[in-house]
């Protein structure tokens, strides 16, 4: 999902347990963001929501701040479910210190993930761009509470980029961190009329799962020329630049280039920025 984008991170750091399917669009992901600081309404409203999407089989994906983003992740673990946390720092960088439980929470039952490295400190411009993480790798997102001025409605702008559906929990005109939900709806947001509504209208999604089954990947891989198959095995379950493909195969620039023109035709190869390749 995150290549679709136009400003897909060139790596994410990860922690936790790495589930394929979500990575292959059969498992959907959703998001949920909000305000830090929620009323009770938006609060309650999270934790109800993402405890019935981690029972029907969703995915929720915040960004741990306080908040909406902890009760999202709290109401999916709290029903068994899967949630992944994208932070604004390290992946071993605890941010709120005060949800070090929440995160440890995480790590065994979901998964972090960040653009930045190990030790990365907290810094004001990551969280609006980590925002567009969020929104990347979901099939939709669920703004639950924010006001004007929210990195809520980054996430929101980011996923109308992304061609997401946007998903907003109506709130009160008396209730200033409603004013930018209510802002996205008059935009042409889809309002939440309550938890059946929303459920059915995820399930209208389609599923995304353009990867060839795994029998046939077993006779592509099979029928492979042998200059291809040079190619594919040097490239192995690794992320290479152009340049160390020519180094391992020993093969001209031009011929590795044709080569994996045609594996990535065959859906057995991924291009990611900067000319660098991964087995599909």
């Amino acid at each position: 999902m995150l290549l679709e984008t136009a400003s897909p991170p060139p790596v994410l750091y990860y922690r936790g347990k790495v589930v394929v399917a979500e990575n292959q669009g059969t498992t959907p992901l959703v998001g949920i963001v909000g305000t830090r600081h929620a009323s009770e309404y938006g609060k309650r409203w999270t934790r109800n929501i993402s405890t019935a999407l981690a029972k029907s089989g969703f995915t929720v994906v915040s960004g741990m701040a306080e908040g909406i983003d902890t009760e999202a992740h709290l109401g999916c673990l709290e029903a068994g479910g899967r949630t992944i946390a994208v932070l604004g720092t390290g992946v071993d960088v605890v941010y709120p210190p005060r949800n070090k439980e929440l995160y440890q929470q995480i790590l065994s039952q979901g998964l972090v993930v960040s653009e930045y490295s190990t030790k990365t400190p907290p810094d004001r411009p990551h969280f609006p761009q980590r925002n567009r993480i969020i929104a990347g790798m979901s099939r939709a997102v669920i703004v639950m509470e924010a006001p004007t001025r929210s990195g809520a409605l980054i996430t929101a702008r980011f996923a109308n980029d992304f061609c997401r559906d946007v998903y907003v929990l109506p709130g009160s005109l008396d209730n200033e961190r409603s004013l930018g939900c209510l802002e996205l709806i008059s935009n042409g947001a889809t309002i939440i009329l309550g938890i059946e509504h929303l459920l059915e209208m995820l399930g209208a999604m389609p599923q995304l799962d353009d990867s060839p089954p795994p029998r046939q990947l077993e006779l592509l891989q099979a029928d492979l020329a042998p200059e291809l198959k040079q190619v594919w095995d040097a490239i192995s379950f690794n992320v290479l630049s152009m340049d160390a493909i020519v180094q391992q195969t020993n093969k001209s620039v031009g011929e590795v280039s044709s080569a994996l023109l045609q594996l990535e035709l065959m859906g057995l190869v991924v291009q990611l920025p900067g000319m660098r390749y991964q087995r599909s």
